[in-house]
């Protein structure tokens, strides 16, 4: 299992709410982390993605990321990916899920009307979310604080030694946060705009 699919998991979890767009943002910056840190795929020159190793990891949506990826110069900034390989990720990573057969549409309340909703099956790969989860595994719950999901274990920020995935993890903080900032002003232009309309 990957990062991002770990991180997928936990967000999905019917007890809490993430943004889609959080969530995409946050995917994109596991698949770096993943990138870097498992496959050994890519490496970071500053905030530059340069790519490394010439075939494809073994995950198929890790291996979509990595041939996403800018192969020569000019490279791409952490930034710059993380707004490009974000949209839409989250409903491609439930799209996957759902077919690896690791996430089930739930029907909420009585009626067979009632919204739907993703959970993950109780599966090997649900177990090891969790488990890294309770572990407090830095990367994981770092990417998760980024989402607004906190651990029930800890406050504290965890421990993270690897400056290229502290990289990673920097930036997806500041495009979740820009990210609320374009929403906060949509609100308040389409409040403006309706109260335009109503008249004094």
């Amino acid at each position: 299992m990957t990062a991002a699919k770990d991180l997928f998991i936990i967000a999905v979890d019917p007890d809490r709410s993430v943004g889609q767009g959080d969530l995409s943002l946050a995917l994109a910056g596991a698949e770096l982390i993943d990138l870097i840190s498992s496959a050994h795929a890519v490496t970071l020159d500053g905030d530059l993605i340069v790519p490394g190793r010439q075939s494809a990891p073994d995950d198929r949506l890790l291996a979509e990321a990595w041939s996403a990826l800018a192969g020569q110069a000019p490279y791409e900034r952490v930034e710059d990916w993380l707004w490009r390989r974000g949209h839409d990720l989250s409903a491609a990573y439930q799209a996957a899920l759902e077919e690896e057969g690791l996430l089930h549409q739930q029907r909420r309340g009585r009626s067979t009307l009632g919204a739907e909703r993703v959970e993950p099956v109780d599966s090997p790969a649900r177990r090891q979310a969790l488990s890294r989860w309770a572990d407090n595994e830095p990367v994981l719950a770092a990417l998760a604080s980024a989402v607004g999901i906190r651990s029930e274990r800890s406050e504290d920020e965890p421990d993270l030694d690897d400056e290229a995935v502290t990289t990673v993890l920097v930036a997806v903080n500041d495009a979740v946060m820009e990210l609320e900032a374009e929403r906060q002003k949509r609100a308040i232009e389409n409040t403006a705009f309706a109260n335009l309309w109503r008249g004094p």
